[in-house]
């Protein structure tokens, strides 16, 4: 069953395109009437909190996955105490951070989230490799500047990488979104 949808879906389609357009092209005339338009609606502003949260969140889960460098690769490990796998360490770092549990296999987490193109990778998305000649065998956490930070192997710990290096490249497998991350809650908010 197809329901309509919401008015402001309409609005934030509009600033999509000016979002795109800014960010290719030097502002025109009709760009400022569009946002002109947008700022008197309101949405403008609703437009930009919610960039700038997912900003912040984005960095939160960055900031966080840091955290943990120089933590050992432990198979099937899934804290610091004791170490993580690949899966392990990307699950620990989205739970604890945004409250969205991942599945526990990264060939479960490439099923479970949005696939996207490579050109589009931002902090905090996931990146797919093929370690161990099946598909989605290893995964990290895409943080920036073409650098992603994961658990690799036994013997190593919890490092960064370049997805350039020739080794990453051969081995890339896709890269991935994870849906709709819930704000991060503070201690005081309630839970329902």
């Amino acid at each position: 069953m197809n329901l309509p949808r919401p008015r402001w879906t309409w609005w934030l389609t509009w600033v999509a395109c000016l979002v795109a357009l800014n960010a290719t092209a030097a502002p025109t005339q009709p760009i400022d009437d569009v946002e002109k338009l947008l700022q008197e609606q309101g949405v403008l502003d609703q437009v930009n909190q919610l960039r700038q949260s997912l900003s912040e969140r984005a960095s939160d889960l960055v900031g966080n996955a840091m955290g943990f460098l120089g933590v050992p690769y432990r198979r099937g490990g899934t804290n610091p105490e004791i170490g993580f796998d690949c899966s392990g360490f990307v699950r620990a770092v989205f739970d604890q951070t945004a409250g969205k549990l991942l599945p526990r296999k990264a060939s479960q987490q490439a099923a479970e989230t949005q696939k996207i193109d490579k050109r589009e990778l931002q902090p905090g998305d996931l990146v797919f490799f093929n370690t161990m000649r099946h598909a989605f065998s290893h995964v990290g956490i895409y943080i920036g500047d073409n650098k992603f930070i994961h658990s690799p192997k036994p013997g190593e710990s919890v490092r960064v990488d370049d997805l350039r290096q020739a080794y990453w490249q051969r081995r890339f497998d896709g890269a991935r979104r994870v849906p709709s991350l819930p704000a991060k809650r503070s201690d005081n908010d309630a839970v329902e």
